[in-house]
């Protein structure tokens, strides 16, 4: 399989999550702007491989056969049984969303997001990649770093603005990172999204290096912000003491 396959295949299947209904071969090449010849291919391997089958004449639905090999996938997913509970326990002391991340090459990954119950919440999913410079997440991981590894890295990073709060200067994001270093916690405030705040603190677990956030609307975070930043040192120190 092609890298072009691969990708039109995820792609496929995250136009069901969307849909969440049977849909014919033409709604899916149109929904992929992908020529028809290339969809029913595909369609046509994946049913071959259990993955797809036929609903009410020509539409088409997947099987639950993936859904099983990411419950099997998911159960072995690394320190995720240290984490997933207690980032649910923090979601529930803050009521705001909160994140495990780590980083992949130049950006940050979520790799768990428990969202937050209110109406009004940052929202987000597995899978996001955010940027080290503007992220509470990537910004808790380059703080981690040694100061020489976190200049290496800030002088290749592209700092793009995301907001008219991105921090894009080189020398003030050391500086910024310099501080969150000192006090072991990260915080951004709208630099990656308008309005929102969120604090992190990285973990880390053998080898490798995670970051825990909280993140929710910027005036709920900010009079909340010091009980939150209690809460989430605590929720650290009680993971990395588990053995």
């Amino acid at each position: 399989m092609d890298v072009k396959t691969a990708g039109r295949t995820v792609e496929l299947f995250e136009l069901f999550a969307r849909a969440r209904t049977p849909l014919s071969l033409s709604e899916m090449a149109r929904a992929l702007s992908a020529p028809l010849s290339s969809c029913f291919n595909l369609v046509r391997a994946l049913e071959a491989r259990g993955y797809l089958y036929g609903v009410a004449g020509r539409h088409i639905y997947p099987t639950r056969k993936l859904a099983n090999i990411c419950s099997a996938i998911t159960a072995g997913e690394p320190w995720m049984e240290r984490f997933e509970p207690r980032l649910i326990a923090l979601r529930d002391m803050t009521q705001e969303t909160t994140i495990l991340g780590k980083r992949q090459g130049d950006q940050a990954i979520y790799l768990a997001v428990i969202e937050g119950p209110q109406n009004v919440r940052y929202s987000a999913q597995a899978g996001d990649l955010k940027p080290l410079h503007a992220s509470s997440i990537g910004k808790a991981l380059l703080s981690a770093m040694s100061r020489a590894e976190r200049e290496a890295t800030v002088a290749r990073l592209r700092l793009e603005a995301r907001t008219g709060a991105t921090i894009t200067d080189r020398a003030s994001l050391l500086a910024d990172l310099d501080r969150c270093a000192a006090r072991g916690l990260a915080e951004t405030r709208g630099e990656n999204v308008p309005d929102v705040m969120a604090i992190a603190k990285p973990v880390r677990m053998d080898d490798d290096l995670y970051a825990i956030a909280v993140a929710g609307p910027m005036h709920r975070m900010k009079a909340n912000i010091d009980r939150h930043k209690k809460q989430l040192v605590e929720l650290c120190a009680d993971i990395a003491a588990v053995t």
